[in-house]
């Protein structure tokens, strides 16, 4: 047992570093403490069977990967980095979303030039970019940011009901109230903290 850990230790920082991942990140990713992670790297101790799969999966590598002394880094990093490749990806999800927003202006525009409502194309698409975007941060990078942008989706989807309703006369600005508790369950959530111990009463022992 005390001779895989160095192994395991090494290839997982090894891992790790290749995708730019922070241990926090990894932390976060695999719902453990950083503490955790930190203790695996320098051989201290070693995840559970089953966390060795999830970090597996999380690398897109075999699970004996982990356990071999002697092996080479997954291809891909090898290749451009995969955080820029994912940035790029993101990127050009939230370009699709104003690209079909454009779209739609330019349709409803074509189709009748005295349409009054065309121009919400574009505000509903600010809570949309907002959806796009907190998948692919969830999926990607950095977790704690889901945050902030859930709040955005709450505050853009409550404008954008409003403002479609505003040209029929109706000035219902009390929907805004509904983002008052939205907003502070958001805060909380936010400032749950993982117990630091979660992955230390979970490890394998010797």
């Amino acid at each position: 047992m005390n001779d895989i850990k160095p192994i395991v230790a090494k290839n997982i920082a090894s891992l790790r570093q290749s995708k730019k991942m922070t241990q926090i990140e990894l932390a976060e990713k695999l719902n453990y403490s950083d503490k955790a992670v930190s203790k695996w790297e320098r051989g201290e101790s070693l995840p559970d069977i089953s966390v060795l799969v999830m970090i597996a999966d999380l690398f897109e590598v075999p699970l004996d990967y982990l356990v071999r002394a002697e092996h080479k880094l997954p291809k891909e990093a090898n290749d451009t980095p995969p955080r820029y490749n994912h940035s790029m990806i993101a990127w050009v999800s939230v370009l699709l979303v104003w690209f079909i927003a454009l779209f739609a202006f330019i349709i409803i525009s074509l189709a009748s030039s005295e349409t009054p409502f065309k121009w919400l194309a574009f505000v509903y698409a600010v809570p949309i970019t907002s959806i796009v975007w907190l998948v692919f941060n969830s999926v990607w990078f950095n977790p704690r940011r889901n945050y902030f942008i859930i709040s955005l989706l709450v505050w853009s989807l409550l404008a954008s009901v409003h403002i479609s309703i505003l040209p029929s006369g109706y000035n219902i600005w009390m929907l805004y109230l509904l983002g008052i508790p939205a907003q502070l369950i958001i805060l909380v959530w936010s400032m749950i903290k993982k117990p630091s111990s979660s992955g230390e009463n979970t490890e394998t022992t010797e």
